[in-house]
C-alpha cells in the first residue's frame, strides 16, 4: 500500500468489509514502519520500498533473485 512516499507491504488485516487499505488507515509495514495509507491518484506511482519487497517475496515463498554484480 502506498504510504510515506513509497509502496509498502503489510500483513495487517484490511478494515472490515474492505478489500484494500483505506486512505488514512494506520498500518505497520513489513519494514517495521507505522505509516498512514495514502490513496491519492499518484501514490501508486511511488517507488517500491526495497525492504518490504524482499520480505513480501520471502513470505510468498519466492525469494528475490540475486542482483547482477551485487556482492
Amino acid at each position: 500500500m502506498p504510504a510515506d512516499g513509497k509502496r509498502h507491504a503489510s500483513t495487517d488485516p484490511h478494515p472490515p468489509g474492505a478489500s484494500i487499505y483505506l486512505d488514512g488507515v494506520e498500518v505497520t509495514t513489513l519494514c517495521q514502519l507505522t505509516v498512514e495509507v495514502s490513496t491519492s491518484d499518484t501514490a501508486w506511482f511511488w517507488p517500491t520500498c526495497p525492504d518490504c519487497n524482499v520480505k513480501a517475496h520471502e513470505l510468498a515463498g519466492c525469494p528475490m533473485p540475486p542482483i547482477a554484480g551485487a556482492r
